[in-house]
């Protein structure tokens, strides 16, 4: 694979920062398309689909992560940072906010969101394949990824790359949906997932995409599971908590 160009085309404090990608295989490339195929209605269906619950799911992450005042957080497989822009909120302008992602047009959404919140010079959109983040080792004091980590083609990679990036005792956290454990909400959030979202999504986007997103969370790893991935990737005091009876899950862990 090429190797990143990491020279920025604009000055460091511009909104958005862009990086030639590396080459990435078939599967990737696919990903990236769709997602940026459906980012002008992707913030609208996230709300909607979710009941807007997501935006409560990102505030417990920030809170539980966030810490006094973190000056530096990256927000992976960020799409039009929404999360990056609940640090934000709860750094009270002390901090900075990098939202790196693999799309272009979702970048340039999250760009268009922070003009309008007047925040251009508090978060940075780089484009950049989140197995190889462009950044230095121990950079940040938060890395975190809200319902993309997923997305990676390779989970372990994507969360070996988070920990590097962090400083020691630097925090990663992880949120994404998850299958509640008991069976009467399990069946019910599985029909919802498999029948009724794949036909939402397609009516507002003309789009398969929302066909693959339960896929991806049926093949996601059930928490212990990603915990044990978490603390393989260098991370200790690893901890998960279940959001929303299970229906999605927030994992913390600290660099070693």
């Amino acid at each position: 694979m090429a190797s990143s160009v990491v020279h920025p085309v604009h000055p460091v404090h511009s909104v958005h920062l862009l990086y030639e990608i590396p080459t990435m295989n078939e599967q990737a490339e696919q990903i990236r398309r769709m997602f940026s195929a459906i980012s002008p209605r992707y913030d609208l269906l996230n709300h909607l689909l979710s009941l807007n619950v997501d935006r409560r799911w990102r505030r417990i992450a920030v809170r539980e992560t966030a810490g006094p005042s973190p000056a530096r957080v990256l927000d992976v497989c960020a799409g039009t940072g929404d999360l990056g822009f609940a640090y934000l909120e709860a750094m009270n302008g002390l901090g900075l906010v990098v939202a790196a992602d693999f799309s272009g047009p979702m970048l340039r959404r999250g760009a268009q969101k922070a003009e309008r919140r007047a925040a251009q010079r508090r978060i940075a959109f780089v484009e950049s394949d989140g197995l190889r983040l462009p950044f230095p080792d121990a950079r940040f004091d938060v890395a975190a990824a809200a319902f993309g980590l997923r997305n990676l083609v390779d989970w372990r990679a994507g969360l070996r790359e988070m920990a590097r990036v962090v400083r020691p005792g630097g925090r990663v956290a992880i949120l994404d949906f998850s299958l509640p454990p008991n069976r009467i909400l399990r069946a019910l959030f599985l029909f919802y997932f498999l029948r009724f979202l794949p036909f939402l999504g397609y009516a507002f986007t003309r789009s398969r995409a929302y066909e693959y997103l339960p896929r991806s969370v049926l093949s996601w790893p059930e928490p212990p599971a990603l915990a044990a991935m978490m603390a393989e990737a260098g991370l200790r005091k690893t901890r998960f908590r279940r959001l929303s009876f299970g229906i999605a899950c927030l994992h913390v862990g600290a660099r070693e």
